[in-house]
């Protein structure tokens, strides 16, 4: 029989994060720092949302777009917490912002398109790009300049095939953050190719020591800068699968197009909850995102002091809820570490290859778990490192 699959799925690699989570799923008193999930439950008031637009019967479709008191919230969510214009007729309600991600590689990208990607950066960008045709060219970001993206950097991996530059800022899996001059600082170089930016800002609530700024509220950069965004990370959303995107008018419409397609329209009653977590948020300033921001910062430290303390070089992350520690001072790479580990302590974490190839000899660890969790995890991986010396 003749091979039916497509031969750029059949190509794709197996997600690194994936298979770790399996594994960990059937091993008996596993830990799993691996997936990026809050531990905190949907606030009650956001669960309650959904329950009673159930028991209303709202259990049709709503509009392609999403609901129109959802996307009014969400435009005034962006212009007051991150200064970003954003008219509710340039809003998609998506499901979560993964779809965001595929929705605008697809409309974006032709066969032989290169699209500018972070190294390391989330796994999904890679082959969301394959998938549509276009060609991923990784750009080194390195831990000496905090894994935030240079203007160097990026003018050197530009040609003229270059068309637009994911943009994952606060960074998963490293917990790099760019700050507003930081951000300035690459502008020049994007008006000067003429790109288009992909503003992952997904973690745009979890940072530390400063308020996120996204790249479209610099002059000059509404115009060609698409925001993916959602609820899953700051409103402990996860299975909620809520998430939007905010474009501009040419680019909105051919992510419409695609979106009524392939989608038709986000969960019902996940839109009513993420109307609540907004509404809720603006008249009590966001205080539950708050709460657990801090929470996820005492768990940050605490990480951070441990890998440094017991030798294993560890970036302080700005934002996101990552460690990315370095493992190569035990001579293994974060292959074969995250594969030991869990072998022989039962404790999974994810091979920073998963993220790019700069990562070969790190492992990201998620420290959206309880302290309990994390103190065990860490005692775990002292002994397992301690064999390794």
């Amino acid at each position: 029989m003749r091979n039916f699959i497509n031969h750029r799925s059949e190509t794709l690699k197996p997600s690194g994060i994936r298979k770790f989570f399996d594994i960990v799923s059937e091993m008996k008193d596993a830990i799993s720092l691996g997936v990026g999930e809050p531990d905190f439950i949907t606030p009650w008031n956001i669960r309650d949302a959904a329950i009673r637009s159930i028991r209303r019967g709202y259990t049709q479709y709503t509009g392609n777009r999403g609901l129109p008191a959802l996307r009014e919230l969400i435009s005034q969510y962006m212009a007051e917490r991150f200064q970003v214009d954003c008219s509710p007729e340039h809003v998609i309600v998506t499901v979560g912002a993964s779809e965001g991600i595929d929705l605008v590689m697809r409309a974006v990208c032709e066969s032989g398109d290169e699209i500018l990607v972070p190294d390391p950066g989330y796994v999904s960008y890679i082959p969301c790009i394959q998938l549509s045709g276009g060609t991923p060219v990784p750009v080194p970001c390195v831990q000496e300049n905090g894994f935030i993206l240079t203007p160097q950097a990026l003018e050197e991996k530009i040609t003229p095939k270059t068309k637009a530059l994911i943009l994952p800022y606060p960074n998963n899996p490293t917990g790099g953050v760019m700050t507003k001059e930081q951000l300035e600082a690459i502008v020049p170089v994007i008006e000067k190719h003429d790109l288009l930016v992909i503003s992952d800002e997904i973690y745009a609530e979890l940072t530390y020591g400063g308020k996120h700024v996204s790249i479209a509220s610099l002059p000059g950069m509404k115009e060609r800068t698409v925001v993916i965004n959602g609820f899953s990370k700051a409103f402990a959303m996860t299975g909620w699968r809520i998430g939007f995107v905010c474009s501009p008018k040419e680019i909105d419409a051919a992510l419409f197009k695609i979106h009524q397609y392939a989608i038709m329209c986000a969960p019902t009653a996940s839109q009513y909850a993420a109307v609540e977590g907004l509404r809720d948020g603006f008249t009590d300033r966001f205080a539950v995102v708050e709460e657990m921001r801090e929470e996820y910062n005492k768990r940050r430290r605490f990480v951070v002091e441990f890998f440094n303390g017991c030798g294993l070089q560890c970036f302080e992350p700005r934002g996101a809820f990552y460690a990315y520690p370095s493992v190569e001072k035990l001579g293994v790479t974060g292959e074969e570490f995250a594969g030991g580990l869990l072998r022989a302590e039962k404790v999974a974490v994810v091979p920073g290859d998963a993220f790019g190839e700069a990562g070969k000899y790190h492992v990201r660890c998620s420290y959206a778990t309880s302290m309990a969790n994390l103190d065990e995890a860490t005692r775990r991986i002292a002994k397992y490192a301690a064999k390794l010396r």
